[in-house]
């Protein structure tokens, strides 16, 4: 399976889940080229409603939607859907609205278009809400699989998407279920956990850590909330160190739910590595890099959390 961007996966998954279920609607405002849903509105007009650069309208018309039974996917880029979140928190959270919040170009990785375009605070504030699971798929097949998963899921959620390509880390086995981690590969020295675009940079990371004969289980957290709670502190337990390594602002990520749930069960020495400051303009590859979360920079951070 080559790399694909998991918006481009989503659009994909949409359109044939679409077939079969004439519940699903697509909301956008302006960017279905960009989310991927340019091919479901050429192939359902009636079923695809864009309204424009209007993002606070089209949450409110995708709850509607919901209360009224479709299966509505609200889709931006993440810094737009979500930085209408009085209108989400209202209108989708409060109601338990049946919408799919979709946040597309999550991230530093999204390269040159800069700050105001990258979803970097996103999911801190979708957290915050009661109701909302928050899933960020790390390749293809779990993409495919958690567009599924979301059709058949009873009430709202949030669906963070990459416009970077993604190097396929799932087996072809692998079963996307919320509130459960995949282990990628196996450790006892140290638990390094990605989520979305880092999360082959974390496996690339632990052969780089291997050749210094430090052994790094390597988690992939897809489901961000709910947390696996049972696996992360089984591997905690197990390694006696916790990394986490995100695409998103240090405060209130993945990085800050393994806190929160650590401190509280299993007070575990953690590193949290995540984007520090704002977004910058740059290539997808030089921003990680700066940021550290490249394999090389996730690998320097975890020698020398481990003082080696």
């Amino acid at each position: 399976m080559p790399a694909k961007a998991s918006r481009a996966a989503f659009g994909e998954a949409l359109l044939e889940l679409g077939a079969k279920d004439d519940r699903i609607v697509t909301v956008d405002a302006d960017l279905s080229k960009s989310t991927m849903t340019a091919r479901f509105a050429k192939t359902y007009p009636d079923r695809a409603f864009n309204l424009g650069i209007a993002e606070s309208n089209m949450v409110g018309i995708g709850a509607g939607l919901a209360l009224a039974g479709r299966i509505p996917f609200v889709c931006s880029f993440a810094c737009f859907v979500v930085g209408r979140f009085e209108t989400i928190r209202i209108s989708v959270a409060y109601t338990n609205a049946n919408v799919k919040i979709v946040g597309t170009h999550a991230g530093i990785a999204i390269g040159e278009d800069g700050y105001s375009q990258m979803g970097l605070e996103d999911i801190a504030c979708i957290r915050a809400l009661p109701n909302l699971p928050v899933i960020q798929p790390a390749d293809e097949l779990e993409t495919r699989q958690a567009v599924a998963w979301a059709v058949e899921h009873e009430g709202p959620l949030y669906l963070r998407l990459t416009r970077q390509n993604l190097e396929p880390v799932c087996p072809p086995d692998y079963r996307f279920r919320p509130g459960r981690w995949l282990v990628l590969r196996p450790g006892n020295e140290v638990t390094l956990i990605g989520s979305g675009g880092t999360v082959f940079n974390c496996l690339e990371a632990a052969k780089l850590l291997e050749a210094d004969s430090i052994s790094a289980e390597v988690v992939n957290a897809a489901s961000i909330k709910p947390l696996d709670e049972e696996g992360l502190l089984g591997s905690a337990g197990k390694t006696g160190h916790v990394v986490t390594a995100e695409d998103h602002a240090i405060t209130g990520g993945l990085g800050g739910a393994v806190a929160e749930a650590l401190a509280e069960a299993l007070p575990t020495p953690l590193k949290r590595l995540g984007v520090q400051g704002f977004g910058e303009s740059g290539d997808p590859k030089s921003l990680y890099a700066k940021h550290g979360l490249d394999p090389a920079g996730i690998a320097a951070s975890v020698r020398k959390f481990l003082n080696r």
